[in-house]
């Protein structure tokens, strides 16, 4: 794999880092402020807005730049992001400087993923995309952890300070090992936004939203369900993290090897398995081996889901895949937005802490009878959908160079 997807992995990391590590951070941060937990939890809430939207705004905005120089001025406005957090004053600041770095997100994924793809031989396309998403998954095992003790231990602004300077690292490892990669020619944001009437393309994004949001309608309760139906302590839950995102770097990087063989095939098993384990985890939630385990499966199951649900947006907007691929980031998002939701309103119908386990499998299943869909339609169609319907002939050519 070459040099260059390490340093988008390192971007990843930081960026996988800042956006889950102030789910840890929220009471101290609270306390300094003078605001209420609820009232921190829109540093959260706001985060993940600022993807989906500000993964087609920054694509749009930088569909006339290379795309190195487009992943570098992102990797510079998530260093702002950082420090205006870093130094906020007010915690007003601290929301603006929160939205600011999350504008990064969307566009840096989906722009890397192009690129990444572009690095290397058409059959080891999701490998690549994997790889630099294991900086995300990896940020879940090592970032989060160490910047929310770091938080605790010596100030929260410390631990922003510090992802800061990850950003710095990772726009030097862009400038310094990502080749210079201009934009297709002929390529235009009306071509990009052909790409939406592709109905795989759609149906790709639903897939995405659906699936990944299965994983967070779990994910998103699990202190209050370990706690209080598995009986584990309080301090117990940033453990089960890890282990979660453990399974997130295993399931990842197997996700991007089987993509690249089978694709349809590796999204039937792991939305498949991924709907039952999650019907299963309200049962293994009473048991504490069972949960520790389950929790793990669920991280690799849900990330598996990720290389082959990215490629398979990537080819079927072949020849203008740069705002689909950001947008499939913003779909992302908004599947852990939707599904936190849901989950959040069977908990407050008197169902119980386990209730949202039921919310996600009925999500992964849905997303599972959307890939049965998307593959019928595309045997019907006699081949693979790679062009984008309605593209231009300047485009097709600019497939033929991408």
């Amino acid at each position: 794999m070459p040099l260059a997807l390490l340093a988008l992995a390192i971007g990843a990391f930081g960026i996988g880092t800042t956006e889950f590590v102030i789910m840890g951070l929220l009471p101290e941060v609270a306390g300094d402020y003078g605001v209420s937990i609820p009232t921190a939890g829109y540093l959260v809430t706001g985060y993940a807005l600022g993807v989906v939207f500000g993964a087609p705004l920054m694509t749009v905005l930088g569909t006339k730049v290379s795309r190195k120089r487009m992943l570098m001025l992102l990797m510079g406005l998530f260093i702002v992001g950082n420090l205006l957090s870093a130094l906020a004053p007010a915690f007003a600041v601290m929301l603006i400087g929160r939205i600011v770095a999350s504008l990064a997100h969307g566009a840096f994924f989906g722009i890397g993923s192009v690129v990444a793809a572009d690095l290397v031989a058409p059959d080891k396309k999701a490998g690549a995309i994997a790889m630099m998403f294991t900086g995300l998954t990896v940020a879940n095992v090592v970032g989060v952890p160490l910047g929310t003790l770091v938080g605790q231990s010596v100030g929260w602004r410390v631990t922003f300070g510090i992802v800061a300077a990850l950003g710095v690292i990772g726009l030097l490892g862009v400038a310094r090992l990502v080749p210079d990669m201009p934009r297709p020619e002929g390529v235009r944001l009306r071509h990009e936004l052909a790409a939406f009437k592709n109905v795989q393309v759609l149906l790709a994004m639903a897939m995405t939203v659906l699936g990944f949001g299965g994983v967070f309608a779990a994910i998103t309760y699990i202190a209050p369900m370990m706690t209080h139906v598995a009986g584990f302590a309080d301090g117990s839950v940033t453990w089960l993290l890890v282990l979660f995102g453990l399974g997130m770097v295993g399931g990842n990087l197997v996700g991007g090897k089987f993509a690249d063989r089978a694709l349809m095939p590796m999204l039937y098993v792991s939305l498949g398995a991924l709907a039952v384990v999650l019907a299963l985890f309200t049962l293994a939630a009473h048991d504490k081996v069972l949960s520790a385990v389950t929790i793990a499966l669920i991280g690799a199951l849900g990330f598996a889901t990720v290389p082959p649900l990215q490629k398979r947006v990537l080819d079927q907007a072949h020849g203008a895949p740069t705002l689909a691929s950001a947008v499939n980031i913003g779909a992302f998002n908004l599947g852990n937005a939707l599904s936190a939701w849901l989950g959040g309103l069977v908990i407050a119908a008197g169902l119980g802490y386990t209730a949202p386990n039921w919310v996600g499998a009925a999500l992964a299943a849905a997303a599972l009878l959307l890939a049965v869909l998307s593959a019928a339609l595309e045997r019907r169609a006699g081949a693979p959908s790679t062009v984008v319907t309605g593209s231009a002939p300047a485009e097709q050519r600019a497939a033929v160079h991408h």
